[in-house]
């Protein structure tokens, strides 16, 4: 069955173009997006998602029309899942970038959006039970600037990073920032354990501002666990017991190996199961 899209509002076929050659999305990866779950066509921390969309918007200048609303995304994301037959496990992409222009002769600031969805298996989201395996990639540094959090268009680094992973037979790449310190990997937040201690780097340090990482630390701290946001090295992860990785699809995945370092993963299988036991 064909998928169907959602361009400025309207409903098309997956196999419809709709964007310009002068589009500044494509010519400058000018707009943000977010990556949202649906569980039995619920949609999973989408206050959380929305309110960074709104303030990724805010910090990209973009001029929020008063009919553009969370609301009118929730309804018509709502459609396109019934209309995709995405009901019971999905991924939504939700894109936004600015209309057509040069660099200094946009036409205007208004947002431009596309709803995506993909079906997602039932498993998505249970613990992962192999562990992954990682790499680090040094091509490309997150730098430290007014962008460093947002979910951006401007996605080089984390696509070399992922063609990095998959040359080298991993599953995902850890990224570093200019400091050489750690940052995230190319889909997911990174969390350290050692000696009951559960560390994660800082927002500061450059990392996306996930929306799963804030709800571990929140659960964390609500249950008592020790827990560290700082500037974290990749000495400090040949030392650690345990490495997690989370993000809004998978909730939360134990990494067995980083290069050729082995983790247990007994700390954060409990973790797991205190936060995620009665999600899917």
């Amino acid at each position: 069955m064909m998928n169907h899209f959602i361009f400025n509002g309207r409903l098309y076929k997956e196999d419809v173009a709709v964007l310009s050659a002068g589009s500044r999305g494509l010519r400058f990866g000018d707009g943000l997006f977010e990556t949202i779950k649906s569980i039995n066509s619920q949609l999973e921390f989408l206050d959380e998602h929305l309110a960074r969309l709104w303030k990724g918007m805010q910090v990209l200048q973009f001029n929020i029309p008063k009919h553009f609303t969370p609301d009118r995304l929730q309804d018509e994301i709502e459609n396109l899942l019934k209309k995709n037959g995405h009901i019971k496990y999905a991924r939504i992409r939700l894109t936004i970038f600015r209309g057509d222009g040069g660099l200094y002769d946009e036409i205007d600031h208004k947002p431009n959006y596309f709803i995506e969805t993909w079906a997602l298996a039932d498993e998505t989201g249970t613990w992962n039970s192999n562990g992954l395996v990682l790499g680090i990639y040094q091509g490309a540094k997150k730098s430290f600037d007014i962008l460093s959090n947002l979910k951006h268009n401007n996605f080089l680094p984390y696509v070399m990073a992922a063609l990095h992973a998959k040359k080298e037979k991993c599953n995902d790449a850890i990224l570093l920032n200019t400091h050489g310190r750690l940052c995230d990997t190319t889909i997911a937040n990174i969390f350290l354990i050692k000696d009951d201690v559960v560390y994660t780097p800082a927002l500061q340090e450059a990392c996306i501002s996930g929306i799963m990482r804030k709800h571990i630390i929140n659960c964390l701290t609500a249950a008592g666990y020790k827990l560290a946001e700082g500037q974290l090295t990749v000495a400090d992860l040949e030392h650690a017991d345990e490495v997690f990785l989370s993000n809004s699809i998978y909730n939360m995945r134990w990494v067995q190996r980083v290069e050729n370092k082995q983790y247990t993963c007994d700390q954060a299988q409990k973790i797991y199961a205190a936060i995620f036991s009665t999600k899917g």
